[in-house]
């Protein structure tokens, strides 16, 4: 389970056998996180986008593992305004809808 604080850059992963010590936190957003979705098709991989204009891909499938410094995005896709919503296409898991102001990007991932 994945969740975001109010007005706040992170995102938390938890396992809800253990809901009280997060997995991991997600940090490499600027500002406000504002939609989190996970990928359809591999529960390692989820999209985190923010106020920032930053649409994030992350593998947490490298979670066994400790990584110094922590986690880093496999891949990133920037706007130009704030990201205020996405989602993840269940039919094609290849595409990630990202909308933004008034424009709707549909990206490949």
């Amino acid at each position: 389970m994945a969740t975001i604080i109010m007005d706040s850059a992170k995102v938390v992963v938890l396992d809800i056998h253990f809901p009280t010590l997060p997995v991991v936190e997600l940090q490499r957003h600027q500002a406000s996180v504002n939609a989190i979705a996970w990928a359809p098709h591999n529960s390692c991989h989820i999209c985190t986008v923010g106020d920032d204009s930053h649409a994030l891909i992350w593998d947490l499938s490298s979670m066994s593992q400790p990584v110094e410094g922590g986690l880093d995005p496999i891949l990133a896709y920037i706007v130009g305004a704030e990201i205020e919503q996405l989602q993840w296409s269940t039919s094609q898991p290849d595409w990630v809808a990202i909308a933004f102001s008034t424009k709707l990007h549909i990206v490949r991932v």
